[in-house]
């Protein structure tokens, strides 16, 4: 230890000898300040001297780094972590936002994360200020892998920390920089792989709060994952990654989609190996072998990446990757842990570019379906009549991608032993009925982190009223009594069963309902149509669902 931490440290014992004798209150020892008149929170964590900032009943954390900066030829390795500092390190501002494309049309989830740098692998704390042993909740922000930052302020982690529990939120590399696989960094890797950094940025900042929470009240062997959309997507990969095993305890999948991923050599499942994509972005941004592609400006590189089509997934490497989700969590090969899943009602209302647009008629869309989905037709159009056929097409996709997931993730750690807990989002207000926006994508963050005055300009705004604050409580005290305890309770609100053999989950509608099986025969006809995908080694599982799936015929491995 360097003379002027013991200096610190030998100044913070004393000044608390002292104050424990004019009887000052005890704050616990993890938590320390630098001066007698310092109201500021100090922490000596593993890693060095932390400030903060008091926050009420909080003390707050903010743009810690957990990686050095991925620069240079840093661009495109694994994350290196952060050197242990000598000097006070103060956390009082957010750092900035990891590199993505720029804000060309605004919509309501348009928020302003600027500043950004390659120089973005911080994270964020909010914790009690009696915090000890505390439940740990670390959040994974959402936004297709491609934008998206952990200082938006819906995020904000102060209310849902304030039920006890410590919360932390992370940055990872995004888009071409967090998951471009190529020959040549997969050439000088010692495991022959690449991509999937930012994945390794995720699982790197669970490493270090694994190694540091403790000093700031946490505890380190009771940590939840959590997620929206890309978010959740990311906590099932760290599920199914060996390098994950044993960072945390349990898991809450909010809007996740299990969709078939490329692979980094070969050609399976329809999707190009994710090695030629590289190669081929590298052409499109001029950039003839990696040296050129690490001399790129970042900014330049991610816009001239995003206009040329590339789409960052995480890629089966066989090794951070092993294998398609659908065939890790088939084989019982993920995390043994305890989940919380769900999706909500109207996910595909604010992303209607993932719907195609609906036929001229009925007859032509119960056409399309006979010819598409053949002897599973007629369950089909029971499930997505052709009534309505807009709204059809929204729940096709819908279940598809998040519907048949969250049920999934559900019935598969059921059957592995886990405590498993579906639900379904279904909470109307008065803004999302104006814009036929009822339980859209993401719509239930506000609740769950408690800020409606910190959602982006274009949201539908939260009314302020005693109904709809009651109702945020009952959903972030769910969540957070899942974090502490495993299991997710609200006083005064339904008991919240475990899925199991009857299919139970909880609906959040008007108020929290227990009910039984989301959505009969969802599950089923989607779990069909992806077994079958797969047999032919040549189709792709995401949104190419409905009247633009690829045809089905029947296999006899599905039946």
């Amino acid at each position: 230890m360097n003379s002027f931490r013991q200096y610190m440290k030998f100044s913070i014992v004393v000044i608390s000898a002292y104050c424990f004798l004019l009887g000052c209150s005890n704050q616990g020892t993890a938590m320390l300040s630098s001066s007698v008149n310092q109201s500021e929170p100090l922490v000596d964590a593993p890693v060095g001297l932390i400030e903060g900032v008091s926050q009420q009943n909080l003390n707050v954390f903010k743009g810690i780094p957990y990686a050095e900066a991925p620069v240079n030829e840093l661009r495109w390795r694994p994350p290196v972590p952060k050197k242990p500092w000598n000097s006070i390190r103060k956390a009082t501002e957010f750092g900035p936002s990891c590199v993505q494309p720029s804000n060309k049309i605004e919509n309501i989830y348009t928020a302003d994360i600027r500043p950004t740098s390659e120089d973005c692998l911080s994270l964020n704390i909010w914790a009690p200020k009696n915090a000890n042993k505390a439940a740990i909740f670390v959040w994974i922000h959402g936004g297709a892998l491609v934008k998206g930052s952990s200082k938006e302020p819906m995020y904000d982690g102060a209310n849902l920390a304030n039920t006890g529990i410590v919360v932390v939120s992370i940055n990872y590399r995004l888009g071409v920089l967090g998951f471009l696989a190529h020959p040549e960094l997969s050439a000088e890797s010692t495991n022959g792989i690449s991509g999937n950094y930012g994945l390794l940025d995720q699982i790197e900042a669970l490493r270090w709060i694994k190694q540091n929470i403790e000093s700031f009240g946490g505890d380190p062997n009771n940590i939840t994952v959590a997620g929206e959309s890309a978010g959740a997507l990311s906590a099932m990969y760290l599920m199914a990654s060996p390098l994950a095993r044993g960072l945390f305890n349990k898991v809450i999948t909010q809007s996740a989609y299990m969709i078939s991923a490329p692979t980094l050599k070969e050609s399976r499942f329809g999707e190009f190996p994710a090695e030629t994509v590289g190669e081929y972005i590298g052409k499109k941004v001029d950039a003839i072998n990696l040296d050129e592609l690490r001399q790129l400006d970042p900014q330049t590189l991610v816009e001239k990446a995003a206009a040329s089509g590339y789409f960052p997934q995480p890629t089966i490497d066989g090794h951070v990757v092993p294998r398609q989700l659908v065939e890790t969590f088939e084989r019982g090969e993920q995390a043994p842990v305890p989940i919380l899943a769900g999706f909500n009602s109207g996910e595909i209302r604010s992303l209607t570019v993932l719907a195609p647009k609906a036929p001229l008629s009925s007859k032509e869309y119960i056409d399309i379906i006979e010819e598409r989905y053949g002897d599973l037709s007629s369950t089909f159009l029971e499930l997505y009549p052709a009534i309505d056929l807009q709204e059809s097409i929204y729940a096709t996709t819908r279940d598809a991608l998040y519907g048949w997931t969250a049920e999934r993730l559900a019935r598969m750690q059921t059957a592995i032993g886990q405590p498993a807990y579906l639900y379904l989002f279904d909470h109307p207000y008065e803004a999302t009925e104006k814009y036929n926006l009822h339980a859209f994508h993401a719509s239930e963050i506000p609740y769950i982190f408690g800020n409606f005055d910190r959602t982006p300009k274009l949201w539908p705004k939260n009314p302020h009223t005693k109904e709809e604050f009651q109702f945020s409580k009952a959903m972030m005290d769910y969540w957070s009594h899942f974090a502490k305890a495993n299991i997710p309770s609200a006083d005064g609100y339904d008991v919240w069963k475990e899925y199991g053999e009857e299919r139970m989950y909880m609906s959040f509608e008007e108020q929290p309902i227990l009910s039984k099986g989301v959505f009969p025969g969802m599950f089923e006809l989607h779990e069909e149509s992806v077994c079958r995908r797969r047999a032919t080694n040549q189709m792709q599982w995401n949104w190419n669902v409905g009247i633009i799936s690829p045809v089905l015929t029947d296999d006899d491995m599905c039946q």
